[in-house]
């Protein structure tokens, strides 16, 4: 059975060992916005213009090196047939000097004029190679970034979620087969990679394997279950947190490496059934869940200074504290006393000292 799972995340062609340019239609790296067409347009006209101006000057101040007399309409004659390399021939430069001008100043400008002729496949060119480096620096140095297999509202709504905490949308990388929501995510800051995440070069292609997290959260229980499985066999560092839309699958997930598991369908139905109850209490779990504004739920790090301490001490919005990974409520007998290393969850808005210092003056 796992023989024939790995034979299913195999790819026939192993995306990363694919050239860095190859890549292009699969790794996108946000870009800074950039300039209408039109006005790229304009400004290379301007360079044009600019150019044949400073052409027209240099012949007409040396006038005299020429096969007659010049006019500064001449000069300007001059120097567009010049530089559009027509070369007409009815004006020649003759002395030294002018053929020498001719030589070490004009030519580069005619160049560099030509350069700006065929200026848009010359940026074509510049922009894939720039982007084909980008790509293959970001291949060489992301590390301990978060990778969110799924970009539907379950995904989005991770992303805000992190994004909210303080993280680098640089440092987020968003794994789907939907073109339309890597493009919406590419809007928001974050690198994205189009591919199935149940193969297992998609997944290294996203730097899997250097991943500090993963977030799974496709529409799909059973491809949930897949991409965790070819993540954990990638990555056993990297922390695995899944969401599925059934409890009966909760298990399958668990066997296959996650470290966490949210069930979407029936944590909405629990609320569901709150709000027709005691509307108030979704009101207010809505608001905790909400990262952008109000209240939210967060940890600190239990110091020394602070061990043997009640958690109600170090803040009256004590909730939980989390011991080798496993999470007691204040409530608990072995939560009364927290100590060096534990995990203090309680609710943002006072900061731990802050409302120690509230209490005490209450008090």
């Amino acid at each position: 059975m796992p023989q024939r799972i790995r034979a299913h995340l195999r790819s026939d062609t192993e995306l990363v060992d694919l050239p860095d340019h190859a890549l292009l239609g699969i790794i996108k790296i946000p870009q800074p916005r950039s300039f209408s067409p039109w006005w790229l347009i304009t400004r290379r006209i301007a360079y044009a213009i600019a150019l044949m101006g400073v052409v027209a000057v240099l012949v007409y101040t040396d006038k005299g090196g020429y096969t007659e007399d010049l006019t500064f309409v001449d000069a300007v004659y001059y120097s567009a047939v010049s530089l559009s390399t027509t070369g007409y021939g009815d004006i020649a430069p003759v002395t030294q000097h002018a053929r020498l001008v001719n030589i070490f100043i004009i030519t580069p400008i005619r160049i560099l004029f030509l350069i700006l002729l065929v200026g848009t496949t010359l940026a074509v060119l510049t922009d894939e190679t720039r982007r084909t480096l980008q790509i293959q620096r970001w291949r060489k140095n992301m590390r301990d970034h978060t990778v969110v297999v799924g970009y539907g509202t379950k995904g989005r709504s991770a992303v805000s979620a992190l994004l909210a905490d303080g993280v680098s949308p640089a440092s987020i990388v968003v794994v789907d087969t939907d073109k339309d929501a890597l493009e919406m995510a590419s809007t928001r800051g974050l690198v994205t990679v189009v591919g199935s995440a149940t193969k297992a070069d998609v997944l290294k292609l996203a730097g899997v394997a250097r991943a500090k997290a993963v977030v799974v959260a496709p529409n799909m229980d059973d491809t949930a279950v897949l991409v965790t499985l070819s993540v954990r066999e990638i990555a056993p560092n990297a922390t695995i947190v899944a969401s599925v839309r059934e409890s009966e699958n909760v298990h399958l997930l668990k066997q296959s490496g996650a470290d966490s598991v949210v069930i979407s369908s029936e944590t909405a139905g629990r609320m569901l059934g709150l709000a027709t109850v005691t509307p108030t209490v979704v009101e207010m779990l809505e608001d905790l869940l909400s990262p952008d504004d109000g209240m939210s739920i967060t940890e600190m790090i239990v110091t020394a200074a602070d061990a043997g301490k009640s958690p109600r001490e170090l803040s009256p919005l004590a909730l939980g504290v989390v011991r080798h990974g496993e999470l007691f409520r204040v409530s608990e007998p072995a939560a009364r006393a927290v100590q060096q290393g534990d995990k203090l969850l309680f609710i943002r808005g006072l900061a731990p000292k802050d409302a120690q210092a509230d209490a005490a003056g209450e008090r």
